[in-house]
């Protein structure tokens, strides 16, 4: 939440420690930190979402819209342009509620700029809850506290770090005796405006999700969502919101903020595309989005049809949320099953769009149960270059020839965008990596959320995402496929027992070498980490 640009480069992943290491380490750091436990969650009210959507003007423009009341519409929001102008647009247009839950929240312009938003809707009697992940908040806990100074902005920091709370690796080091409760997360996004319209899908809060890095940017997938899908996604909100491991801001920082106004503005430091340190912006301009357009006209854009709501509950994390539990989660936490079912309904053809993609042994047994049905399987993922997570790499190429000799195609990002992109917005120079989830089942049905194809968003983090049945949205979903696959990706094929790295254009030729656009240095830590690297974890 609000991390300055020079502590940024916190672990994506949080690899575990043997315990009997952790607990040495634990013993031998006192003189840095102490390990330390979360305070005892104190009795609290539950809370609900806004539910009386229908009160407000979005609500009444949802309803006109809507063939009838039990239809939700959904709308991709692909360009980070866009997405930035519409979260902007509902936190202008919310009356009575925003709730805003989140993996990661940066402290750069473009948050900035919409938190700004936010801070406004408060000021006018909006009531706002914010809900935030604490694994990537390290560095600002003054900005935490700062954000609620005003009394109609409530914000909860989920499964926070008790201790050590200057930097990521100091709360790691003071939390080794809770390994198992820390190595969870909250991975869920979701911005809710008056329980009528809301965002979802894989994108953080962040200059990078927004394409707005000088540097490095993510090609990424939301989808707006109205009607009564909202609801349910104002349910899981609430679970959230109301667990035990959801703890007020103030409950777990213990200082006194200086605040100069409702947002840092304490000076930011990027890296240019040449590596120079410049000055980052303290705003960005507002791109202007369709969903400003539309609510201006008085009518949504949308396609209407029954859309359904997977969401992981907090029970998926430490045995029910109860700190200290250990015991295991029941099955009805997770969502692993209903993909999993979503995955194997395949007939025809399944379209996988995933950053990290380690489909394990029953991942590569569903794949050849597909395969052995002739079932087409379309796979676009990360290459070592232009993963953000290379340890996870590591993961995903231990299957990569096995996936290949069953006849999946398989695709990687390259690090440069090719063209045509309009869809993805203005990379420019910048480089690209690729963090959308989608799923097309048979050309018809779509689901769009915030879970990975591994380990990791299976067992460990809590994941959400919608399906979408609707045989247009499923087509614009491949269309971005395609245009990513054909123009900026490679396919990698098996030639003569050898992969190799093939162009999908004139524009993209042929890769000589294994792991194009990697450096030696990059690819010779993907072989170090090859022996070590937990499955489990990534």
């Amino acid at each position: 939440m609000l991390v300055p640009r020079q502590l940024t480069l916190v672990p994506r992943r949080l690899t575990l420690v043997p315990r009997r290491l952790a607990l040495t380490l634990c013993l031998l750091a006192p003189a840095l930190v102490s390990c330390a436990s979360l305070p005892a969650p104190q009795p609290r009210p539950a809370q609900r979402a806004f539910d009386q959507p229908e009160s407000t003007s979005l609500g009444r423009l949802v309803a006109a819209t809507a063939p009838d009341a039990h239809s939700s519409g959904v709308r991709l929001l692909v360009s980070g342009e866009d997405a930035l102008g519409s979260l902007v647009t509902l936190a202008r247009r919310a009356e009575r509620s925003l709730d805003l839950e989140y993996y990661i929240v940066r402290n750069d312009a473009s948050t900035r700029t919409l938190l700004r938003e936010v801070h406004a809707a408060a000021v006018r009697g909006v009531r706002v809850r914010m809900l935030v992940d604490d694994l990537n908040t390290a560095g600002s806990d003054e900005s935490l506290l700062c954000l609620t100074q005003h009394s109609n902005v409530e914000l909860r920091l989920f499964n926070p770090f008790p201790a050590g709370r200057f930097s990521t690796y100091t709360r790691i080091l003071a939390s080794l005796t809770d390994l198992d409760r820390i190595n969870q997360r909250m991975h869920g996004k979701m911005f809710v405006a008056d329980s009528a319209i809301a965002a979802t899908g894989g994108r953080n809060l962040g200059d990078e999700y927004f394409v707005r890095s000088p540097t490095s940017n993510f090609v990424d997938l939301d989808v707006l969502v109205a009607g009564p899908a909202v609801r349910r996604l104002s349910a899981s909100f609430d679970r959230f919101w109301n667990d035990p491991l959801a703890y007020p801001v103030a409950q777990v920082i213990h200082e006194t903020p200086r605040c100069k106004g409702p947002v840092s503005e304490s000076p930011q430091q990027e890296t240019n595309a040449q590596g120079e340190t410049i000055e980052a912006p303290d705003s960005t301009p507002v791109p202007s989005s369709a969903l400003a357009r539309e609510l201006k006209a008085g009518h949504l854009k949308m396609r209407w049809g029954d859309v359904r709501v997977l969401a992981d509950t907090p029970a998926k994390i430490v045995g029910g949320s109860v700190p200290g539990n250990g015991a295991p989660a029941p099955a009805s936490a997770s969502i692993a099953d209903d993909v999993a079912r979503l995955l194997g309904s395949a007939r025809n053809e399944l379209v996988l769009i995933t950053p990290y993609f380690v489909p394990g042994e029953h991942g590569v047994a569903l794949v050849r149960a597909l395969r052995q049905r002739n079932v087409r399987v379309r796979v676009l993922t990360n290459s070592l270059a232009s993963t953000d997570a290379p340890v996870v790499h590591v993961g995903y190429a231990h299957y990569r020839r096995q996936l290949i000799e069953m006849g999946v195609e398989l695709y990687e990002l390259r690090n440069q965008l090719g063209t045509p992109r309009s869809q993805l917005g203005r990379f420019g120079s910048s480089l690209a990596s690729l963090h959308a989830k989608a799923v097309v089942v048979d050309r018809k049905t779509v689901l769009i959320g915030s879970m990975n194809l591994d380990p990791r968003s299976e067992h460990l983090n809590t994941e959400m995402g919608v399906v979408i049945p609707d045989a247009v949205v499923a087509g614009q979903v491949l269309r971005l496929f395609d245009d990513v696959t054909s123009n900026s990706s490679y396919r990698v094929i098996e030639d003569d027992g050898r992969l190799r790295w093939v162009g999908g254009s004139p524009k993209v030729p042929d890769a000589e070498g294994s792991e194009p656009g990697a450096s030696a240095g990059l690819r010779a830590l993907m072989w170090l980490l090859a022996p070590f690297a937990p499955e489990e974890m990534l």
